[in-house]
């Protein structure tokens, strides 16, 4: 009752089906004349870049197409981005991809109007100026980077990400469209659903962000996701399904920009960096253990996921509600047949000591964890997860 409510989010945000087509306009109404479209080389070889960027064209925008961007970008592909754009002289930067492309848009936006070199705004509230206007249009139903003021960098050198955080790294324009994710692969619907889950779980259960408003965010998106994952990974072209992933990971980005990410995010960060692992794959085989370990920290709300996720708990004492929520998720995760253990990854038990003191490192999310978290308990959910 004494939390002071705070909300930020893009400027507009357009969702549905056939949302792509109202780009065109819209960047002419910001008054774009060149357009640099930053996206990976897999979402340009679909197809799906050449029909965004005849949106603009149509318009009478100038486009320019960045398809470089690798997942889990790092310094060297941001850098790369940022120097194309300086020479373009482009007034409006167009995000199409999964978190990757739009982190990379994001980034390169602000760059254009701020001195110096990208590692000098890692941490929070370091951006000066808002950056050139930006439209993402996320091509994934997972990352949230449409709404959210965080980019996320890979520093292979230190073996670990850089993390930029500011409200101008928020877009102008977020476009969410159902249809620009029928294409997915069963893979990436998975990997990256899992990734938007574990965003609504951790935001519905942030220590002290967490509020009435991230609240009705993450519990719908919840909802949205439990109902329809497992039949958007099994039939792609199935439009109810797309577009619950597709709204579920919006609310799920709304809150997660609002309120925050702690433990899960925190220990599947050394799985990216020293394994390669998918992010999403990551959270998603972490996100039970997690959600075990963390039930006794808020009990009721771990009930309520429970309930969010279609468990029938009724009559059950709170505490198995709460316990019910994991294995909710272990559930979806065989269903979808997604890795269930570290094994599974291929990381050897031997690993996991270096692994555990990596992830207690992080305590920028720790902290907030709903259950206090030693690195000897980190390295009790790794072994769980063997």
């Amino acid at each position: 009752m004494n939390q002071i409510l705070n909300f930020r989010s893009p400027n507009l945000i357009l969702a549905g089906f056939g949302a792509a087509e109202k780009l065109g306009p819209e960047a002419k109404a910001l008054g774009a004349k060149s357009a640099l479209l930053v996206t990976d080389k897999g979402v340009a070889d679909s197809g799906i870049a050449d029909t965004i960027k005849s949106i603009l064209v149509k318009e009478g925008i100038g486009v320019e197409v960045f398809s470089q961007v690798k997942p889990e970008p790092d310094l060297a592909c941001q850098d790369a981005c940022i120097a194309i754009a300086r020479k373009g002289k482009y007034d409006l930067i167009v995000g199409l991809g999964g978190g990757s492309a739009m982190d990379v848009a994001s980034v390169t936006a602000v760059m254009l109007t701020n001195p110096g070199q990208v590692t000098d705004y890692v941490g929070a509230d370091l951006i000066k100026k808002p950056g050139i206007a930006t439209i993402l249009l996320p091509t994934t139903a997972g990352t949230g980077a449409e709404v959210t003021p965080n980019a996320v960098l890979s520093d292979p050198a230190a073996k670990g990400k850089k993390v930029i955080i500011s409200p101008y790294i928020l877009p102008r324009i977020a476009i969410i469209d159902p249809y620009l994710h029928i294409s997915m692969p069963p893979s990436v619907t998975s990997a990256t659903g899992m990734d938007a889950l574990a965003h609504a779980v951790e935001s519905f259960t942030h220590f002290t962000k967490a509020s009435v408003i991230t609240d009705v965010f993450a519990k719908e998106a919840m909802i949205m996701i439990g109902r329809s994952i497992r039949t958007a990974v099994a039939k792609g072209e199935n439009l109810e399904a797309r577009y619950d992933m597709a709204i579920g990971s919006l609310f799920a980005g709304i809150a997660l920009a609002n309120a925050g990410v702690n433990g899960v995010h925190a220990l599947s960060y050394p799985l990216g960096v020293e394994y390669h692992v998918p992010h999403g794959v990551a959270n998603g085989l972490l996100l039970p253990y997690v959600m075990e370990y963390n039930v006794i920290g808020n009990i009721p709300k771990f009930a309520a996921i429970a309930r969010c996720l279609g468990e029938d708990v009724e009559g059950l004492p709170l505490i198995e509600q709460a316990y019910a929520g994991a294995e909710a998720v272990k559930s979806i995760l065989s269903d979808m047949k997604m890795a269930h253990s570290l094994t599974d990854l291929k990381i050897p038990e031997e690993a996991i000591p270096a692994m555990a003191k990596a992830a207690a490192a992080n305590t920028r999310l720790l902290s907030v964890n709903p259950r206090a978290m030693t690195a000897a308990d980190v390295e009790g959910i790794y072994r769980n997860c063997l």
